[in-house]
């Protein structure tokens, strides 16, 4: 049995290494040879491995950086993406970029973690993040790089989940990662605050199957992996709310009216919050009125 030593220094010492350490209470994932899947720490974390070092997508919540960084160890860390803004997902940015790690997201994500705002949920102002947490290096529609096995592409999911929304894809692996814009295991969010709504997050979901084959594996922020089919099978169900929401907005109902009128009875799975689901899906049409039709009430 190797020690811990010998497994950092093999060809593919972070990530193995990252795969046998008990210290993380979790259960990774391998997705193949070089793209493995921490789940647990917040949200899901990509670690792609090369003998050059570490690429990751998305960098779990604060309070597991000092755990994470434990098994990464920061001098493998090159690049991580942020597939949005949010905090479990951005959580060790300001451990990562104190030691120089490129952070990229796209360029809305970076001025919702540099800017103030307003949390209308919770009633309260959010404190801008510091700036070491924030962004290095964004970008507006889509970009790619090239790691020593992979080619990366990664691109903009416009008002899906956030007004910042990301995929990045691990080419020659076939693996998507699609953050929140897909959500197989808790209830979807709508950021409507931000401009996110159930019309963006169905046109995003159609891009990103136009992107994959039956091979592809789905990577969401939360929950198992997915299948191409398991994907399909969330973005029909959204398509259906939508559907179903769109009238009934423009015909003045609200959220309340539209649960007591079953829009979420029959659909393929059961809603731990259908009403507050539901809310978000109001404000967000609200907000896209004029992409609904010309006479919205």
């Amino acid at each position: 049995m190797m020690d811990r030593r010998q497994l950092l220094n093999s060809a593919f010492g972070g990530i193995t290494a990252l795969l046998v350490s008990p210290r993380l209470s979790m259960s990774q994932q391998t997705l193949n040879r070089s793209v493995s899947l921490v789940p647990d720490v917040g949200t899901n974390v990509v670690v792609h491995a090369t003998s050059d070092g570490l690429t990751l997508v998305d960098s779990g919540s604060p309070q597991f950086t000092t755990a994470l960084m434990k098994e990464l160890g920061t001098r493998h860390v090159r690049t991580v993406f942020n597939t949005h803004y949010h905090l479990e997902n951005t959580g060790s940015n300001e451990t990562l970029g104190q030691a120089g790690v490129k952070i990229i997201a796209h360029e809305s994500t970076r001025e919702w973690m540099a800017t103030p705002y307003w949390v209308a949920s919770e009633d309260r102002y959010q404190k801008a993040r510091p700036k070491a947490a924030q962004p290095t290096e964004t970008f507006y529609t889509s970009g790619s790089l090239k790691t020593a096995s992979e080619q990366i592409d990664y691109g903009y999911l416009i008002e899906a989940h956030t007004s910042g929304d990301i995929y990045v894809f691990f080419r020659d692996s076939n693996v998507l990662v699609v953050g929140d814009v897909a959500s197989p295991a808790r209830d979807p969010e709508l950021d409507y605050f931000t401009g996110a709504w159930i019309g963006g997050r169905v046109d995003a979901m159609d891009k990103l199957l136009k992107l994959s084959d039956d091979s592809t594996q789905f990577v969401p922020s939360y929950g198992p992996m997915m299948t191409r089919a398991e994907f399909k099978a969330e973005r029909d169900m959204m398509s259906t709310i939508y559907d179903r929401t769109v009238d009934r907005v423009r015909a003045g109902e609200s959220a309340q009216d539209m649960l007591k009128a079953g829009v979420m009875n029959g659909l393929a799975r059961t809603f731990k919050d259908p009403a507050k689901f539901l809310y978000d899906v109001h404000k967000g049409l609200w907000a896209h009125h004029n992409k609904l039709a010309p006479n919205v009430v």
